[in-house]
This record gives structure tokens, sequence and C-alpha cells, in this order.
């Protein structure tokens, strides 16, 4: 081992053992500068709960690792901040991205060929190979098991396949109600069958290690519910599953300082990060927090992702176009989400907003609903129109100019060629001759953390030095190194459900704490 790295340990360890010695305990602490400063967080004499598992977070990883480790006999407890279960999971787009399920609908309709190791090379070229390539291929050979698993859960689906931007073949999955609650709804009912439900506004305010020793386990959290602060004891782990921290302006700034304020954000009001500092101040590394993910399909003044902003995304394999606000293409309709985002920032603030543009008989192929057609017309979402000069009407886009785009659009699709931004096209894709035809309004809001706290394949945090933390597990959005530079959009799903599910299992193996 390197003099550097001992002498840091050494360092620290004997610090804290000083610290102990003098006052009776004290728990690592490095978030304040000085060493003085920082070793002010008593540990607690005795502990108002002791559980076996402690997961933090109610979102799809965090319920997956409660159903798990509760499943084994664990006993477990699942901790939310909010005052509802889910988090931004719930509110997800409900596209699961998987090479097959159940129903096999991609061989069913055939669609063409797709495996876990095509799956696997998309997720590291979207990632432009800044992923870790063992945490990529875990989620790769995991996301069909992680669908079949939440089907037994009660989720069901759509009958099609899309083919999502990035991805190279058709393995998106739509939720039969078009949002995350598909999932999380299967996952509850998992987690309780095995006897954990989630402990609302029961928000973690700090992690417990006594020293930064690379044997040094976690103990537990301080929690404050309603006006008690309370301590947990973890007597074998504690899995955190607390998502991203978009919401928190200042955190994604430092990290990407071109992600101000002036952009909306499409998750929820608690994706604010702090429990990435907690992991910090006991050792835990974190890597690629300046990979922020934009939504380029968001609702264009509030940063909205309801069910139909979900259509732009699932569109691209069966034909839909996106178009300026003057009715001309712009980028690929199968090229990635960070590709889409800033080819639209490009053009600058006063072309916003771009659209896109499908018909009706790409509803159904494409994942959609004709209930939620009717429910997007009836809120402004969608514009409808029989032809393209009144849809260019109705959206005030020049209509010489959109019907001129339509038109090479429509013979691109028929050639197989796209001589302006070479999108592949296939025989599923269907061309905008026949109406009605339909428009939304869409563009960029802040969306996803494609960085966070640094684990291996098992789900362990892994600390400063490389080591993994004894009874430190992370999973979904708040760890890092799965999806690179870019996220490929559906893979949200089956990384934080099969991470979740890999940590509790996990988490059930570390050896009992005195």
């Amino acid at each position: 081992m390197p003099k550097t790295e001992m002498s840091r340990r050494s360092l620290l360890k004997t610090i804290a053992m000083s610290a102990a010695a003098v006052s009776g305990g004290m728990a690592l602490n490095m978030a304040a500068p000085g060493s003085a400063e920082a070793l002010v967080k008593k540990l607690p004499a005795t502990w108002d709960e002791t559980w076996d598992v402690i997961v933090v977070g109610s979102g799809f990883a965090g319920l997956s690792a409660a159903a798990e480790a509760a499943g084994t006999g664990a006993k477990t407890v699942l901790l939310e901040k909010m005052p509802t279960y889910g988090g931004n999971s719930i509110i997800n787009g409900g596209v699961f991205a998987a090479w097959d399920d159940k129903w096999h609908y991609r061989e069913t309709l055939k669609l063409g060929p797709d495996s876990p190791e095509q799956h696997y090379k998309d997720i590291l070229k979207g990632g432009d190979y800044y992923n870790i390539p063992a945490l990529a291929k875990q989620v790769a050979d995991g996301a069909a098991d992680a669908l079949n698993w939440c089907i037994e859960g009660g989720a069901q689906l759509r009958p099609t396949v899309t083919r999502a931007g990035g991805h190279t073949a058709y393995r998106t999955h739509p939720a039969a109600t078009g949002v995350g609650r598909e999932y999380t709804e299967a996952l509850r009912k998992l987690a309780e069958k095995a006897g954990v439900k989630p402990t609302l506004n029961t928000q973690v305010t700090w992690i417990y290690r006594a020293d930064a020793d690379p044997k040094s386990p976690v103990l537990g959290v301080e929690v404050k519910r309603g006006r008690k602060v309370l301590n947990l004891k973890a007597t074998k782990a504690v899995v955190l599953a607390t998502g991203g921290f978009s919401q928190n302006v200042e955190m994604r700034a430092a990290h990407n300082p071109r992600l101000t304020g002036e952009y909306n954000c499409t998750n929820h009001k608690g994706a604010t990060g702090e429990v990435h500092k907690y992991a910090q101040a006991v050792g835990a590394d974190t890597l690629q927090m300046n990979f922020i993910q934009l939504y380029p399909y968001a609702e264009p003044e509030t940063g909205l992702l309801d069910a139909q902003a979900v259509y732009p995304f699932n569109g691209p394999g069966y034909g839909i176009l996106y178009v300026t606000k003057y009715g001309k293409r712009f980028v690929s309709e199968l090229e990635r989400r960070d590709v889409v985002a800033y080819a639209q920032i490009n053009l600058g603030k006063e072309m916003k907003p771009t659209y896109s543009i499908f018909n009706e008989a790409m509803v159904i192929p494409m994942g959609g609903s004709n209930q939620e057609v009717e429910e997007g017309l009836k809120r402004g979402r969608f514009i409808k129109a029989d032809t393209i000069p009144e849809l260019a009407q109705k959206t005030g886009i020049p209509a010489e100019a959109l019907v001129e785009t339509v038109n090479k659009y429509i013979q691109y699709t028929k050639d197989g060629k796209d001589p302006e931004f070479n999108k592949p096209f296939t025989k599923a894709m269907i061309t905008l001759e026949k109406g009605p035809f339909y428009a939304i309004a869409q563009w960029p809001a802040v969306h996803f953390c494609m960085g966070g706290l640094r684990i291996n394949p098992d789900a362990q945090v892994i600390d400063i030095f490389g080591s993994p933390i004894p009874g430190l597990y992370a999973a979904g959005e708040v760890s890092g190194g799965i999806h690179g530079s870019n996220r490929l959009g559906s893979n949200a799903i089956p990384a934080c459900i099969v991470f979740g599910r890999i940590a509790g299992k996990n988490a059930v193996k570390e050896a009992q704490k005195a």
C-alpha cells in the first residue's frame, strides 16, 4: 500500500480513536473543515430503534432492496422523508428497457433481434464509455428478470415494444398506466408481502460510523420524524436509495455550472441530494457528479413530465418527427437524450419550444392510448388537426415550411435513408401521410443525475481509498458509474431494480454487529 494512503488512513483512525478516548465515542464526521471541528458528532449511547437492515428511500431501488432483504426474514425498515412513497419513481415515464419479457412481445411482433449483450453495448456507447463496464453489464443481464419480477408483483405492460433514442433494438416496454406508479405499486406489494411498508415523513439527517478504518462498519442513521430526532441502529447494513439531486440548484450547478435555476426540473421536490453528503462525510467516494441529464421533451413552461411528455420519447422507433417552431428538423429523432436536448438549446432560447409531430396510426404502436390522447387534448398538451397545414396554423408554425419538411420526411421513411441527419429507418416505422395529426410542445428540463456514490457490482459503497465500506450499500440514482456521461432513456427502472435487489440480498449477508 502506498505510504500516502497509509498515512491518511492512520491519521483519520488516530484522530477518531483519540476523540473516542476523550469523549466516550464519536461518530466519524469529515463534513466540516479542520479535524477539531469535524469531530463533534457523538455516537449514540443508546439506540431508539434496532433493525437488521435500514433502507433509505422508497422508489424503485429502495422498494426492491426492502423486498429482497425482508424476504429473507431480516428485520427491515424502509424510510421515506416525504409524506408519500415513491419519489421520482412514481412519476417516472413508466418505460422499462429489457431485451425480453414474460410475453415475448418483441419476438411476437417481429421487431428484430436483441440480447443482453446488445443492450450492454448500447449502455456503454450511450454513456460515451465513461461507464464502469461491470455495473452496466449487471443492468443488461438482469433487466428481463427484474421486469418479470415486477410483473409477478402485478405490473402490467402495454402490448408493444418501442425503440428509444440511442438504443439499437426495440426493447423499451411501456407500462399499462403510462407512468412509473405501475412498477412502484408492484414493488410496494412485493415489499409488503415480505413484511415491510414505507415509513413516511422520516428524514435521515446523519449516517453513523465510528472511524475511517477500512474495517469500521456503518452503525446506523439519525432521523428526524416530525419533531423527534431518533437514532436507528442497523445490526447488518444501511442501503441508500435516495435518488439524485436535480432539485438542488446549488448542488447541481456546483458540479455542472451551466445548469442554473433558469432550467426547469422534472423531479419531485425531495430530490435534493443531502444523503450524498452524509455518505461522503463517512468516507464514501463519488464519481461523475457533473454528468447531469436533461429530458428534451418536458412541458416547456413547467418542466412537467406527464404521460403526454413520454410520447416524443417513445415515438422515434415508429416515425415521430421533431421540428423547430419554424417547421424545420434539427436532429435525428433516434439520437440520445443529451444530443436532442443540446440540439434544442443550441438553437437559442428564442427558439423555444420545439415540437413533436405524429399521426393517429403511431399512437398505439409507440405505447400510447386513446384515453391519454383525449386527456392531452383536453389539457392543451396535444394539438390535433386533420391536415398538416391546419396543424401548422394551430401551432403557429409556418405552413409552407412544415409541409415541405413533412413531405421530405415521408420520402426519407419510404427510401429508408435520411440525407439530413442519418436517422436509421426500420420497417416498423409509419409514414406521416395520413391524419389525423398531432403536435406536442417540448423543451429540455433537468432530469437525472448519472453520477453519485461509487459502488461495486455487489452494490457496496466504496470509500475514498477504494475499499468497500462495511455495512453500506447504494442503489438507484444516488449511485454513479452505471450510465456514464448519458443515461439512455428507459434504462433508469432496470438499473434501479437490478441494483436494489442486489443491495437487499447482500445487505442481509453482512456480519451481525454487536
